[in-house]
């Protein structure tokens, strides 16, 4: 399996934002690896790391997640590769959930997205970004059952 990060999705990817809503709420995994130091397209000079550079982003869709019907779920350092092989490790692994597909793009072509995502490009390296459907509480809960 070959992993490529990326900072943008690529023409069939940005499709799939309109395909038809999957039914239920979006829990997009995303998995973040950050540049040393942040890089801002317009060439501004700056001291900010990469991952500082990201928390400016980051605080911006925290306030805009709610507007949308969203919430941050997770967010976590990536401490080790416990099973499996991956060349690099990411640095961060955050999950968003959003109420549907639909909301996550409106969201994606706000205009207070369109103000701070430079961060987000200046501050990454690249991502993935993994769309789930279909929250099944927790195994333990199955379990109980």
């Amino acid at each position: 399996m070959e992993v490529k990060n990326a900072v943008l999705p690529d023409q069939e990817q940005i499709k799939g934002f309109f395909d038809p809503d999957a039914e239920g709420p979006i829990y997009m995994v995303n998995l973040l690896k950050f540049r040393e130091w942040a890089e801002y397209e317009d060439g501004r000079e700056t001291r900010l790391t990469g991952r500082e550079a990201y928390a400016i982003y980051e605080e911006g869709v925290t306030e805009l997640l709610p507007s949308f019907g969203g919430y941050g779920a997770f967010f976590a350092d990536v401490e080790r590769l416990a099973l499996g092989e991956v060349e690099d490790l990411w640095d961060v692994v955050a999950i968003a959930v959003y109420p549907s597909r639909r909301a996550m793009l409106e969201m994606m072509q706000s205009d207070r997205m369109k103000e701070i995502a430079a961060h987000r490009s200046a501050g990454l390296v690249g991502q993935l970004n993994i769309e789930t459907v279909g929250a099944y509480g927790s195994w333990l809960d199955k379990a109980n059952q």
